[in-house]
């Protein structure tokens, strides 16, 4: 699983490459090339793949209809409506027809924010984030995160108070630079 993701992020590089050879030359775009590429920057969430790409479609493209359902998945994802993302993903299953490790990848990112988010969550909600209503993946990626179940049915994530790093932040102003704009003040 995870050496197909890997396989899918070294992908992405190369398709960025790709979509920008349509931004320079619109005659040659392609809908469904760009469709996979856009798919697959998806699977590189949280980085910023996803919304380069979509920097480099312009208006009209980003209307044509997968552009157009792909760039609202994404949108879906970026603002944590996950259970919405999976709806949507189910009425559009063709979209991603090809794209091995589709799912995982966007469970993967799913966690990440859950992990960076919350410190205990219920069974229910991380089933209904992780798109697995019928509860066969969240085991998985409990497993796979070191997260705990109790018996309440509260899944403990991470005490984020352990994680707090304070930040000193250190400004270097000397007087000569700042003396010029304290006597044009007066």
């Amino acid at each position: 699983m995870s050496s197909t993701i890997e396989q899918m992020r070294a992908n992405v590089g190369k398709l960025l490459r790709g979509i920008d050879r349509y931004q320079f030359n619109p005659a040659y775009f392609q809908t469904q090339v760009t469709s996979q590429i856009l798919l697959k920057a998806l699977t590189n969430l949280p980085h910023t793949d996803f919304t380069l790409c979509k920097c480099m479609i312009d208006q009209t493209h980003q209307e044509e209809r997968p552009i157009r359902q792909i760039l609202y998945l994404g949108n879906l994802l970026e603002t944590c409506h996950f259970q919405s993302f999976w709806t949507s993903l189910e009425e559009n299953r063709e979209l991603i027809d090809g794209i091995t490790g589709f799912e995982d990848s966007v469970r993967k990112f799913i966690c990440h924010v859950v992990g960076i988010t919350y410190q205990t969550i219920e069974h229910r909600l991380l089933a209904e984030m992780l798109g697995d209503p019928l509860d066969t993946q969240v085991k998985v990626w409990m497993n796979k995160y070191g997260w705990t179940e109790n018996e309440d049915g509260q899944i403990f994530i991470f005490n984020q108070e352990e994680s707090v790093k304070p930040k000193n932040i250190v400004e270097k102003i000397d007087f000569e630079s700042v003396s010029s704009i304290m006597a044009t003040s007066q």
